[in-house]
């Protein structure tokens, strides 16, 4: 399989875990939704697992890509950005595709604390705050970090109930809490 292949069936599998679950999502389902025989993805993945963590590995870039591009755009101070993720994640919620975070859902499937999949969700969280720390940190905020791990909790929230209640209310209720931590 070349290298462009293999791109490409981590990125449909994405899709596929992304709609339908990790554990509910077989490798037969991966190889019929792909067009990728069974046998051809064991030679690059040993295991469904090693597969799952290439796919969240491809998420963790592409939802931190565009994540940190849309707070850019839509304010130019740090501070601003911080509160812009918020319209960014009301946008995301309005997708027609919408369906919650990955990284939570994951968490959720493989919930041992040591559990490799596990551990790339949560590096997918910190890697949030780091940038939310420098943000905050780059907007005089007294304590960078708990106001970091603060937005992360807001931003989780709304994820979660944006999934639940299938609207972008969250998204705004979040904004308002942050504006009064930022303040």
């Amino acid at each position: 399989m070349s290298q462009s292949k293999r791109a490409e069936l981590i990125r449909k599998a994405l899709m596929l875990f992304y709609r339908n679950g990790f554990h509910a999502t077989g490798m037969d389902l991966v190889a019929r939704e792909t067009g990728v025989s069974k046998t051809s993805i064991y030679k690059h993945f040993r295991t469904k697992e090693e597969l799952i963590l290439a796919v969240l590995r491809l998420r963790d870039e592409n939802f931190r890509n565009w994540l940190y591009r849309r707070m850019e755009e839509l304010a130019d101070t740090p501070k601003g950005q911080l509160l812009a993720m918020f319209d960014a994640l009301g946008e995301w919620f309005r997708e027609d595709n919408f369906k919650g975070c990955m990284f939570i859902k994951a968490s959720a499937e493989f919930q041992e604390h040591d559990h490799a999949i596990n551990a790339q969700a949560y590096a997918h969280k910190q890697l949030l705050v780091d940038h939310f720390e420098a943000l905050a940190r780059q907007a005089g905020l007294p304590d960078p970090h708990v106001s970091a791990r603060q937005l992360l909790i807001l931003k989780e929230g709304a994820i979660v109930i944006a999934a639940m209640s299938h609207t972008d209310i969250s998204a705004k209720e979040a904004k308002r809490i942050a504006e009064g931590l930022l303040a």
